[in-house]
């Protein structure tokens, strides 16, 4: 395992009732206030609680703050150029608002990550908050590439085959979605930085390619086993996208070949 260098301050928050009985009421009174923003269903605000609660608890304030700010982001671009995307068919159902399947198919690699920093040795956390960070950055990516591509996308090709199909097609990519997908990723990863959760400019990068390797990835699969399985939602495709960019950041990390110490 390469010697990631560990935040200056403790992550972890005591592990005991009282830190995640906080993290409840404090997420339940959150979340009563926020229920009119567009951002969430109902149902997927509430399952935002459940979610705040399970990265206060396990990673403190920090690990909230990120997701939030994920959250944030990501609505913010899906609102871009809404009402175009509306007319041609290609905007998100529910005027952009995103319900429980997408809370999970975004955040349950995140979420697990967290909580195994809850249980195994301290030696694990700069892993796991790598793949915690990388997770978050290729949705972001993700979400980038995809709401920029169906908007502003001029040459929209199949990933598999670069022949051109219409955009929002599964599988599909384009000269600006993909840099979008880039600098959705960079963003999300400076925010980690920002944080704390990784540390300095190696980590920046590596997080940044990852989620634009996972995003691509993505795209590979949704060309390809998405049309042919109907069971591969949009979601489950998500949580594998966030898997693969969690995977390949500990993998990188650990091996001792990425300058990260």
């Amino acid at each position: 395992m390469s010697p990631l260098a560990l935040p200056p301050a403790a992550l972890l928050p005591p592990q005991d009732l009282s830190s995640w009985t906080f993290a409840l009421l404090l997420n339940a009174g959150l979340i009563a206030l926020a229920q009119r923003a567009p951002l969430l269903t109902p149902a997927g605000w509430v399952h935002a609680g459940v979610l705040g609660t399970v990265l206060w608890g396990s990673l403190g304030w920090r690990g909230w703050l990120a997701v939030v700010a994920y959250l944030a982001l990501g609505s913010f671009v899906t609102r871009l150029g809404f009402r175009v995307k509306q007319a041609s068919g290609l905007a998100e159902g529910r005027g952009g608002r995103r319900g429980p399947e997408n809370v999970w198919g975004s955040a349950l690699v995140g979420a697990l990550l967290a909580l195994l920093g809850t249980r195994l040795p301290a030696v694990w956390q700069p892993l796991l908050l790598l793949g915690f960070a990388a997770s978050f950055a290729a949705k972001l990516a993700d979400t980038c590439g995809s709401e920029i591509g169906k908007r502003w996308g001029r040459h929209t090709v199949l990933i598999t085959s670069l022949r051109p199909v219409a955009a929002g097609t599964e599988g599909a990519i384009s000269l600006e979605g993909t840099f979008a997908s880039l600098v959705g990723g960079a963003v999300m990863a400076a925010v980690m930085v920002a944080l704390g959760l990784i540390q300095g400019a190696a980590a920046w990068l590596l997080v940044t390619i990852v989620a634009l390797v996972a995003t691509l990835v993505e795209s590979l699969i949704g060309a390809t086993l998405q049309r042919r399985l109907p069971w591969l939602s949009n979601e489950l495709v998500n949580g594998l996208q966030t898997l693969i960019a969690a995977l390949l950041a500990m993998l990188a990390g650990g091996s001792g070949r990425w300058p990260l110490a």
